[in-house]
């Protein structure tokens, strides 16, 4: 099986050294030229998180990364895909399988990541996204966990799914694709909200944290017309524990250093999925309170402006307090 891996990010080189060092696949690892990740590869064949195979090819030439491979896997900023499919979609991809691995939520349009490339002309049947738990660190250490992959098609996913499992990762079929990626997403947005509780010292308000927020989601999973129940799978609940909890959760880590009133400088996807999200609820009249708390912390607190960081951001959080009584289900 031929891969190409575009991005060479995080999550990028992992997955080029997951399906070269575990997998066996011939792969190609594609960053653009220039760009810190990539140079970092280019120079040391090494980062922060894995160290790649020799017989990964690493190449800033995309129009080589996109005739070489059959499957091309997509792990780029979310913010970033649509600009970067415009680059894609110039040369011939018509019978490429594109995968996402990737969670977030267009933030100008509120358009799933699968439906960006949809407009840009990708087939339906081709498409399919990989989401789930898990972070590098312990990948690499050899810790295994759970992951799912879903698509429009179900002959996709299932070929997918079979193909990329390890002893490493145990992969799932998913049945939802709305609220396989919605889930995802919105993961990260609980995940700042737990890093503000952490940074103020509210760490046991992480269960209801926990409990309302899926609640919360599966909502607008519904009104988007994906399933409720999707909430409590592995794209959004069974992601609590890497994104809620760990060390290494960089959306966790965002939310704890904001409430300390400084700025996290690696890539948090959930501050503008929170936008996104906000705009989503208002749109299709679903009440997202914890959502919204996290975009006002994001957007409106000021809280990397000096003074108390901690004290503003759980003014938000604890106003969620003041809401009205109401039944739980």
């Amino acid at each position: 099986m031929k891969i190409s891996v575009l991005g060479c990010g995080r999550w990028g080189s992992f997955i080029a050294w997951y399906q070269a060092t575990v997998l066996k696949n011939k792969v190609i690892s594609w960053g653009p030229e220039g760009d810190y990740s990539y140079e970092v590869l280019k120079n040391t064949g090494k980062n922060e998180y894995v160290t790649l195979d020799k017989s990964i090819t690493l190449t800033c030439d995309l129009q080589f990364a996109l005739e070489d491979s059959e499957i091309i896997i997509i792990s780029i900023s979310s913010q970033g895909l649509r600009g970067f499919m415009q680059k894609i979609t110039a040369y011939d991809v018509k019978d490429k399988i594109f995968v996402l691995c990737m969670k977030g939520i267009e933030e100008s349009t509120g358009k799933r990541l699968s439906e960006v490339l949809l407009e840009s002309g990708i087939d339906k049947n081709k498409i399919a996204v990989w989401v789930g738990p898990g972070h590098i660190q312990a990948f690499t250490q050899g810790i295994p966990n759970c992951m799912v992959i879903d698509s429009y098609d179900k002959n996709l996913k299932c070929y997918l799914a079979d193909n990329f499992k390890s002893e490493l990762i145990r992969f799932y079929y998913g049945n939802d694709i709305i609220g396989t990626e919605i889930g995802a997403a919105a993961k990260n947005v609980l995940g700042i909200a737990a890093g503000v509780l952490d940074g103020s010292g509210y760490v046991s308000l992480k269960g209801p944290l926990m409990a309302r927020g899926a609640y919360e989601v599966g909502k607008l999973m519904k009104a988007m017309g994906g399933e409720f129940n999707s909430a409590y799978g592995l794209a959004h609940l069974g992601d609590y524990e890497t994104t809620l909890f760990s060390e290494f959760s960089h959306n966790r880590r965002y939310g704890e250093m904001m409430a300390h009133g400084e700025k996290f400088q690696k890539l948090a996807e959930g501050v503008m999925t929170a936008k996104a999200m906000k705009e989503l609820g208002d749109k299709y009249g679903i009440e997202l309170p914890i959502t919204n708390a996290v975009y006002e912390a994001c957007f409106l607190s000021h809280a990397f402006e000096g003074g108390d960081g901690a004290k503003t951001c759980m003014q938000i959080i604890l106003k969620l307090f003041e809401r009205q009584t109401k039944s739980e289900f």
